[in-house]
């Protein structure tokens, strides 16, 4: 962990540990950044630092917390430097319909899905206005475009971040600072692995047979990579014109 700010721009990814976050990572430490990895499983966070070829810093929290928000941001601008980019990646999801589902789990998806990259987004912002150069990025969701059955919470949470997103891109588009989301269809990630579980134990399905009902979502009948997200939010990064949009990577399910 260096003592003083490195030299090269920063890179913060939350939810670090593994899938999306992890290509995130390891892409923008190849394209030369600096990167500080923050998620809640600190030997998954330390896997992830290991596979980036750059200068790599572990914050390990939860973050949802609005204190470890500030603190995360604090660590990072002292230990490395101002954030350049941001990677809103750390999110989850939950299965119920919207009769069965709990006070607790609405609030689990807002708090994580919605409320922490808000916190993050409005962390950043200011210190890119200021420097006239910034690039955010939320990993949202094809859930944040359409309505799907059985994900009222993790819908209207993705639903939410891509208005934060469009708002939050429309008030400094004149900075010289640009904020998108990436919507990424079912992705072959622990995530996924989670969601096929879960039809398994309520279905009685294979887990073959639901991992296939996963795929055929999709109209070229395949998972979602996670270094095809990873490519996408590096498009996002490396572009200025781009601004206020909702990339979507499904295999053109959604049109």
């Amino acid at each position: 962990m260096p003592s003083t700010p490195v030299d090269l721009p920063v890179a913060l990814v939350t939810g670090a540990s593994s899938g999306i976050g992890r290509s995130v990572a390891i892409a923008l430490s190849e394209a030369g950044y600096a990167v500080a990895l923050t998620g809640r499983r600190a030997a998954e966070v330390s896997d992830t630092a290991a596979l980036c070829s750059g200068p790599a810093l572990e914050i390990i929290g939860d973050i949802t917390s609005g204190e470890f928000v500030e603190s995360l941001f604090s660590q990072v601008e002292a230990e490395f430097g101002p954030v350049a980019v941001l990677v809103a990646n750390a999110g989850a999801g939950v299965s119920a319909s919207v009769a069965r589902t709990t006070d607790e789990q609405w609030a689990q998806m807002l708090d994580l899905n919605l409320t922490a990259p808000f916190r993050c987004i409005r962390r950043a912002l200011p210190s890119m206005v200021e420097r006239g150069d910034g690039r955010i990025v939320a990993v949202a969701s094809v859930a944040a475009k359409i309505g799907e059955p059985y994900i009222a919470a993790y819908t209207a949470s993705k639903h939410g971040v891509l208005g934060l997103v469009r708002s939050a891109a429309t008030e400094v588009a004149r900075s010289g600072v640009t904020v998108n989301a990436v919507c990424p269809g079912y992705v072959d990630t622990p995530m996924t692995d989670a969601t096929v579980a879960g039809i398994v134990a309520k279905t009685g399905r294979s887990a073959q047979e639901a991992r296939a009902m996963l795929e055929a979502k999709q109209k070229n009948g395949r998972l979602v990579t996670a270094d095809e997200v990873a490519e996408a939010v590096l498009f996002c990064v490396r572009t200025g014109s781009v601004n206020g949009q909702a990339i979507t990577l499904d295999g053109g399910s959604t049109t």
